[in-house]
């Protein structure tokens, strides 16, 4: 290209480009950002390392999504500040962690919720983080997930995945030969782990070990309904592989009694089980007219204290309706309230482990 001529007249309004350096003048200018060990290491002269930090920090910042909700959504505007609270919710229930995570759904007393609240719970994660969740009934004699959801024409149980773990543990074993013993729960982008729907084999620590290992290695997130029997020993098992703890309540005294007598006995059992205690979340999930106010009055400061935090669930007639739970048929103020819950259990696992990347 010619030079352009110094005419003495000063152009205005015009970025004119600086001349592109050669390979050896850029290698002089960034000298003291040289590698040595990269350059022992058999790097082309010229060279030159960047942070990621510095690279990153030179890209322009992602530009918000606009409104995907109602009249904003058509008018093209920004979102709602109830919108973004909602995006911040799903990308904290997306968290990535180094390992997978366990989240144990427990409360001793029977139809207090351990099981709508198990599935919510696997439901939210499963849609904010593209699947890889498994829900688990992990009832060491019958449990009712295999009534609360859909079965796909799948009638395996986890005792037929019992019997086929010699084959399922295989090195060359895949995420799809697993599949064939669960439940996949479209709307959630969650499979299901059914109990044993028979009095004949009773799990046990030995067993949940076996199972607990397999899930792990092809799902990201385990979420795990317990029994009622706080002795059992794969309940046991269960609360040792905790990241972290949902205890579902309705605010009625048997509900409510039950889950503060396994708190209390949680926090005796030693600094990890206190540890745990601390890093629970209360779901407050009631059907139609079970609420007392009372009760709620006088426990909900205990719960608030005890635990990270207490999430309100409200009322649904499709989850009070006892069939298969479908998150396409939930209410959206219930799946709104399912996500809140997802995205602070997954709040309070990356506590754990002091970040998600720890």
């Amino acid at each position: 290209m010619r030079p352009v001529e110094d005419t003495g007249i000063e152009i205005v309004g015009v970025d004119v480009p600086a001349p592109a350096l050669t390979a050896e003048e850029l290698a002089a200018a960034y000298a003291d950002k040289a590698d040595p060990e990269a350059t022992q290491a058999g790097a082309a002269p010229g060279w030159v390392p960047y942070s990621t930090d510095e690279l990153m920090g030179t890209l322009p910042a992602p530009r918000e999504a606009p409104a995907q909700h109602g009249v904003r959504r058509t008018l093209g505007l920004a979102p709602s500040e109830a919108e973004r609270a909602e995006r911040q919710a799903r990308h904290l229930a997306a968290t990535p962690y180094p390992r997978p995570v366990t989240i144990v759904v427990a409360n001793p007393k029977g139809g207090s919720g351990k099981t709508p609240t198990t599935l919510l719970l696997a439901g939210a994660m499963g849609n904010a983080r593209g699947g890889g969740v498994v829900a688990w009934d992990n009832n060491e004699l019958r449990g009712n997930l295999h009534l609360r959801t859909n079965a796909g024409g799948n009638q395996n149980t986890v005792i037929d995945l019992l019997r086929a773990m010699p084959h399922l543990t295989l090195p060359d074993a895949r995420v799809g030969d697993v599949g064939g013993y669960l439940r996949p729960q479209v709307s959630g982008q969650y499979d299901a782990l059914t109990s044993a729907t028979t009095t004949y084999t009773q799990i046990e620590a030995a067993h949940f070990a076996q199972i607990h290992r397999l899930l792990s290695r092809f799902y990201r997130v385990v979420v795990i309904d317990t029994g009622n029997n706080e002795a059992s020993s794969n309940w046991r098992e269960a609360m040792r592989a905790a990241d972290a703890l949902v205890v579902p309540i309705k605010w009625k005294t048997s509900a409510c009694g039950a889950a503060v007598q396994m708190l209390e006995d949680l926090q005796r059992q030693g600094p990890e089980a206190r540890d745990l205690v601390q890093r629970t979340v209360i779901a407050a999930s009631n059907g139609p007219g079970d609420i007392n106010k009372d009760i709620e009055r006088e426990l909900r400061p205990y719960f608030s204290k005890r635990a990270a935090a207490v999430i309100d669930v409200p009322t649904d007639m499709h989850i009070a309706e006892e069939g298969p739970l479908d998150h396409a048929a939930l209410q959206p103020a219930t799946r709104r309230a399912a996500l809140e819950l997802a995205a602070k259990v997954a709040e309070q696992i990356s506590k754990a482990m002091k970040g998600p990347y720890a």
